[in-house]
């Protein structure tokens, strides 16, 4: 209950949200003390500490220690104070870019595992996809031996020089050219490319063939083949690069050798004397 304005450990514990055994062991070590003493020495606290108990709550948050916390009440200055503080909504502020990079980032593995609900995985079709932003790396090198791996590496390279805070967790794919394709060469990727919202390139809105398969990593050949031949009996033709994605994979499928992978391949209906 609140005596001559001031309330009793019991009532100051329910609204600070802290136990009774917390303020004792606070007034034990002399960093919150009750405002005063009263009939049989009962603790009695103000409604002016509540304030004390919420910065002390969101320091420690924070990650400074009690030791830390008390050093900072009993040397207390308004200078030293906003100083102290001022680091702290530094920290806060990097916490909060954290959390939105972080935000960013599940939701881009959600839309990437949710856009392949109620799926036919048999299936083969021409479907119009949108524009959307992604991180396009530069040309790969495979000259002087360098292999698949040595161009992935030097994609994430490339991206942490030129885009320094994107965070890399970001899934990876693969582009192939049209003319690579339509020799059915599909070995080693053009280009390597990630989703992300505020990517300076573009997967151009167009036209795709679409088709999935189950497999390991470049186990795709033979929907590579079903999906140039539904081309050609379709009436379509191949007019742009080919993207080729794992929205299933080893974030949410334990087997490796049955990730779902996408291949879209971007086409335009051949003209009426059927040109190639």
């Amino acid at each position: 209950m609140l005596v001559t304005g001031l309330f009793t450990i019991s009532e100051f514990a329910r609204f600070s949200r802290l136990t009774r055994d917390t303020l004792l062991y606070y007034d034990r070590i002399g960093l919150l003390s009750p405002a005063e003493r009263g009939e049989n020495s009962y603790r009695l606290y103000s409604g002016n500490q509540l304030a004390v108990v919420n910065v002390v709550r969101i320091l420690q948050q924070l990650g400074m220690s009690l030791e830390e916390i008390k050093k900072l009440k009993d040397s207390r200055t308004p200078e030293l104070t906003d100083e102290v503080l001022g680091r702290q909504i530094g920290k806060i502020e990097k916490k909060i870019e954290d959390w939105i990079r972080a935000r960013k980032l599940l939701l881009s593995i959600r839309r990437t595992i949710q856009s392949v609900d109620d799926l036919d995985e048999n299936t083969i079709s021409i479907k119009y996809m949108p524009e959307e932003p992604i991180v396009l790396g530069e040309p790969n090198d495979y000259s002087n031996g360098r292999n698949v791996l040595d161009a992935l590496l030097s994609f994430y390279h490339e991206m942490s020089e030129k885009y320094p805070e994107l965070d890399l967790n970001y899934f990876v794919w693969s582009v192939y050219s049209a003319e690579r394709i339509k020799r059915g060469d599909w070995i080693g990727a053009d280009r390597y490319y990630l989703y992300h919202p505020e990517g300076g390139d573009s997967k151009p809105g167009a036209f795709y063939a679409v088709g999935y398969t189950r497999g390991g990593y470049c186990q795709c050949g033979g929907l590579y083949k079903r999906l140039l031949e539904y081309i050609d009996d379709n009436g379509f033709e191949i007019c742009g690069d080919t993207y080729e994605e794992y929205p299933l994979n080893e974030v949410c499928i334990s087997d490796d050798n049955n990730y779902l992978i996408r291949i879209m391949i971007t086409v335009r209906k051949k003209d009426k004397e059927g040109s190639n």
